[in-house]
């Protein structure tokens, strides 16, 4: 989510990696130092353009040994199915091997009663619809100032006290009916908080639109814009304001980007093969990470939920039975997120995308390579990197705080949305999740002057590895602190 890629030190340089030579139709050379292979086809021929020179009998028998080599032989020059370089790509029996190995654990009852508690009451279900109400109050507010019926002032209020109600009317709403589950809960409060960062860049582009229409320019200030192109089915280009329709707006709501454009890149079919792989992928994967998340956290292992229960524990446990109880759940919280990130970020992003005909599918990068702590926030989530870059880092940065003050205060308002999709739905507030986002800080500077390259890439993975279970940690030692007695 930062901002300049050499703000901390210089960027993850792509590497190559050396393979073997993809050699499908190459052979080995014998011993005998015949470059190419001799084969009774290859004889025929030659024997048709040189019928005026019968074959000696040296060569005959060559032809013989070399079949006869041919043959014999069982080895070829060709590449690992699970390398990079294999051609390989059908791996549908480890997914079926997921669903048998896997599927049989889930318990559906469980699945549903972490997201309601009485059948009959969906408070996360309501708070999503409900939501509808300030899509359409941006709209209209919208197409008031586009009209002119609404001064700029009052229309900026109007956009601030929706998007401020939006932060604290799910808020109240979890925190005060107690058949909100946590699951429940966190998932009403993302989807308030995406609503939260598109009608924000909604806002802003529209006003941009309105700035560069009085300045009598025909586009946006590419500084100000992500970059756009033509549709490729050959769409119309909207122009604003007609692009404050129903039809825009909730495109825009449903499309897998924080960032408003009144022309979106398109694809120019929808690709049911796609969409069938990814939704196959989107059930398969999803049922794999309740089921990591059934059996490896929910409820703890004994051994884990133990001295969890009671304030005492941790302050008096000694630190080989801390980091016993640390690399026990890190592990397996780990592959939780490995699985979170696979399934959220590739699946259902693309999925969605290839529904709209979404044309940007840039999700994420290469995050997995990253040397230093700035390039992994950089690029593991590219949406929001953008909104941040777009909406509140450059902004900044023109009217004059400096870059150092622009990324602290970029990682504060991380830090406020982790901690808020962590401490409400749960009820508690400890601030863990906000400690460790701002931790990040003096961890980026530290891994990009002191660590290079694969010494600097470990060093984010154990900040990824270690750091995670640490807040987890200490939330569930809370939670059972808070809402069982310490028993």
């Amino acid at each position: 989510i930062m901002g300049h890629k050499d703000d901390f030190g210089p960027a993850t340089r792509t590497r190559r990696r050396a393979t073997i030579t993809n050699a499908k139709s190459e052979l080995f050379k014998r011993s005998n130092g015949v470059g190419a292979p001799f084969t009774p086809s290859t004889v025929a021929n030659k024997s048709r353009h040189n019928r005026q020179e019968p074959p000696a009998k040296d060569s005959v028998d060559q032809v013989r040994k070399n079949t006869l080599y041919d043959n014999l032989s069982c080895h070829r020059l060709q590449e690992s199915m699970l390398s990079s370089a294999s051609t390989f790509k059908n791996y549908r029996g480890i997914l079926n091997w997921c669903v048998v190995m896997y599927g049989i654990l889930v318990d559906p009852i469980q699945v549903v009663s972490l997201f309601l508690k009485d059948p009959y009451s969906w408070p996360a279900v309501c708070l999503v619809i409900v939501s509808n109400i300030f899509i359409l109050v941006a709209l209209y507010t919208e197409r008031r100032l586009a009209m002119g019926s609404l001064g700029e002032q009052l229309g900026l209020l109007i956009h601030m006290i929706n998007l401020s109600i939006i932060l604290c009317f799910p808020v109240a709403t979890v925190l005060t009916l107690p058949s909100v589950t946590p699951v429940g809960g966190a998932f009403a409060l993302g989807v308030y908080t995406i609503l939260f960062l598109k009608l924000y860049s909604y806002k802003d582009v529209n006003r941009w639109c309105r700035e560069g229409m009085r300045a009598k320019a025909r586009s946006l200030s590419r500084s100000l814009s992500c970059p756009s192109s033509a549709s490729a089915d050959g769409g119309a280009h909207v122009s604003y304001p007609g692009n404050l329709s129903i039809k825009d707006v909730y495109y825009f709501a449903f499309a897998p980007t924080l960032c408003y454009e009144l022309n979106f890149p398109r694809s120019a079919s929808v690709r049911m093969g796609f969409l069938l792989r990814r939704l196959f992928e989107m059930v398969g994967v999803t049922r794999l990470h309740y089921v990591s998340f059934q059996s490896c956290q929910l409820p703890p292992p004994p051994h884990l939920c133990t001295p969890l229960r009671g304030t005492k524990i941790i302050p008096e446990m000694d630190y080989s039975r801390m980091m016993e109880r640390l690399l026990r759940l890190a592990v397996p919280n780990h592959l939780i997120w490995l699985i979170f990130f696979y399934c959220f970020f590739h699946s259902s992003m693309n999925f969605v995308a290839e529904i709209l005909r979404f044309g940007d599918r840039e999700f994420y990068r290469d995050w997995w390579n990253s040397e230093t702590v700035t390039y992994f926030w950089q690029n593991w989530n590219i949406p929001v990197h953008k909104w941040c870059l777009r909406h509140f880092y450059k902004p900044l940065l023109r009217k004059g705080a400096s870059k150092l003050v622009s990324q602290a205060a970029v990682f504060f308002t991380s830090a406020f949305f982790h901690e808020y999709l962590v401490s409400v739905p749960l009820r508690m507030f400890r601030l863990w999740a906000f400690m460790g986002m701002m931790a990040q800080l003096p961890l980026a500077w530290i891994v990009s002057r002191y660590l290079r390259g694969n010494y600097g890439n470990a060093a984010v993975w154990l900040s990824l590895i270690i750091g995670q279970p640490i807040a987890v940690l200490m939330y569930v030692h809370d939670y059972y602190e808070i809402f069982t007695g310490g028993e």
